[in-house]
């Protein structure tokens, strides 16, 4: 998921897995290591360097993925666990925060298609009463502006103690939080604007998404997510985790300081629920790749479905982070500077910022993790935004 905590590196308010499956991926070295045929060595050479600068901008490790015309290559950088001093390695898993969103729509979108719900529902036919008080009404809000971040509801993230300090993640980070928890803490506060007139990046949104999708259903979204996503395109390292908080096998280790005056601290294990449908997914960038490459292939959604998700408005919040970035439904869509544009969704949580980028027809993919907290400013954003760019424009 985006955060609020974490909006230092995006640069903007913001509070927050897919191909390749069955590769056998490259070990990386103490400084990192690329993978590609010799012919494209120059290429590979440009993404490690990319990688390099990443890492160089506070980044504790940094893998990559980039798929296109020349075949795909891999690069990574930094150490995937400090304590023990082991290289970040292309395969690693990591938590994909809000990117976990492109999946929950895609769900949303098949179930609109299967003509089991609409766009046009609002929340309180789906859930009565749970959006209500201080202002907030679920009849005047429909779930199209759940996906597209035009509900005006208030950011639960944005009150939520676990994400906002050392103390706060100590003591909260094995607790479990029902979805109804997480919007009862946004409907507290009363909505930044009216359904529909405004712009803004909201967790609760797809909280309330995860639950609409178990209403339709009668399964919970990490259910649908995986038979009818991650099962289909066997993605065997992608994960919708429910109350675990622990990660299983090779992967990257999160770190951060909350932007406390004091040495990050190790914020691997965390339980999911505290990010919901919102963001609490576990992936590797050759399972992202795939899920992209299959979504914007035209392999999950049909082309109503996948058209109504590239319908695309402007999202002014986002332009520090991603300056003419505009957001459909579960997707963001921004400038490529060779012309034209790329879609892609970021995720960023305490200790990891997943930054992604696809090709209109899927054919072209970069996936990209790092772990720590980055630059105060806004240069790991900057040098992220550059890795991808440079991938799909060269």
């Amino acid at each position: 998921m985006m955060t609020k905590l974490t909006s230092r590196v995006m640069a903007t308010t913001l509070v927050t897995a897919l191909a390749g499956v069955g590769l056998t991926l490259p070990a990386a070295g103490a400084t990192g290591s690329v993978t590609a045929p010799l012919h494209d060595k120059a290429h590979s050479k440009a993404l490690q360097g990319h990688v390099d600068v990443v890492l160089k901008t506070g980044t504790v490790g940094v893998v990559a993925r980039s798929t296109g015309p020349r075949g795909t290559r891999y690069a990574s950088a930094g150490v995937a666990d400090k304590a023990t001093g082991e290289a970040a390695r292309a395969g690693d898993l990591f938590r994909i925060a809000s990117t976990t969103k492109t999946f929950v729509a895609t769900v949303v979108l098949q179930l609109v298609g299967e003509g089991r719900l609409s766009l046009d529902d609002t929340v309180e036919h789906w859930l009565p009463g749970v959006v209500s008080g201080h202002g907030n009404d679920g009849s005047a809000i429909a779930v199209r502006q759940l996906l597209q971040h035009t509900s005006g509801l208030f950011d639960y993230t944005a009150d939520f103690p676990e994400f906002a300090s050392t103390a706060g993640y100590q003591a909260d980070r094995y607790t479990t939080w029902s979805p109804e928890q997480l919007v009862a803490i946004a409907t507290k506060h009363g909505p930044n604007f009216t359904p529909g007139d405004g712009w803004s990046y909201s967790n609760t949104n797809y909280v309330l998404a995860g639950m609409i999708i178990e209403k339709a259903t009668g399964h919970s979204w990490q259910q649908e997510v995986t038979a009818r996503v991650i099962r289909p395109l066997g993605l065997r390292d992608t994960l919708a985790p429910t109350t675990y908080p622990r990660m299983i096998g090779r992967h990257l280790r999160g770190y951060s300081s909350f932007d406390e005056d004091r040495a990050p601290i190790d914020v691997t294990d965390i339980n999911p629920t505290a990010a919901g449908a919102a963001g609490a997914m576990i992936s590797t960038t050759a399972d992202l790749t795939r899920f992209y490459q299959a979504l914007l292939g035209s392999r999950l959604l049909h082309p109503a479905e996948l058209a109504a998700m590239k319908t695309t408005v402007r999202a002014p919040e986002l332009d520090p982070g991603w300056p003419g970035v505009r957001y459909g439904l579960g997707l963001m869509e921004i400038p490529l500077s060779c012309g034209g544009t790329y879609y892609s969704h970021g995720g960023d949580m305490p200790g990891y910022t997943t930054r992604n980028g696809v090709s209109e027809d899927g054919r072209r993919t970069v996936v990209l993790n790092a772990t720590g907290d980055g630059s105060a400013d806004s240069s790991t954003q900057q040098a992220a935004n550059s890795l991808i760019d440079d991938e799909l424009c060269t």
